[in-house]
């Protein structure tokens, strides 16, 4: 009997010592002892890299068009599959002046866009292999024309309709992102 006793007592120790440290472990941590930091350099870029868009759920990068000595920054989204790409912004009711799709190709190659669904007008930057931009065009919503890009391309970046007249974005300007 007493050893039957001396080891219920026995789990009961362990038991108290099990909950004292499952306690601890949960407990909050003292707030005065915490000091805040910013986030490095590394994690802003990666966390930027992770940033998607609430509506299309495709990754957004910022890509910056560079006119005159201005630099012109776009939160941008990237159509990096044929189905983003083939839908582009395709329902889209509005488009911010700070926003923008980019279409990259796995190699330089002749393009061609049209407004199938789409129902805001949008500019159709054609961006060749040195990076600068090779024509752009400005596509009306709901059209089914084509509109061409005048050379080979690397990349089709969309913004709002007007806004490269706006900000002075012509040919010959560059362009500048990173892909993930």
């Amino acid at each position: 009997m007493i050893r039957s006793s001396r080891r219920t007592g026995d789990w009961r120790g362990v038991w108290a010592v099990a909950l004292a440290l499952l306690v601890a472990a949960c407990s909050p941590v003292d707030a005065a002892r915490e000091v805040p930091t910013a986030p490095s350099a590394t994690q802003a870029a990666d966390a930027s890299k992770s940033a998607v868009h609430p509506i299309s759920g495709l990754q957004i990068a910022e890509v910056t068009v560079v006119s005159g000595g201005k630099r012109f920054p776009f939160k941008t989204e990237l159509a990096l599959s044929r189905e983003a790409q083939t839908r582009g912004l395709m329902f889209r009711e509005a488009l911010a002046d700070d926003e923008a799709m980019l279409f990259p190709n796995d190699s330089p190659q002749m393009r061609s866009f049209w407004m199938k669904n789409t129902p805001i007008s949008l500019d159709i930057i054609f961006i060749g292999p040195d990076r600068r931009i090779t024509n752009i065009a400005t596509a009306v919503p709901y059209s089914l024309d084509s509109v061409p890009s005048e050379s080979e391309v690397i990349a089709v970046f969309e913004i709002r309709g007007g806004l490269a007249q706006e900000l002075g974005i012509k040919p010959g300007d560059s362009v500048e992102w990173e892909l993930p």
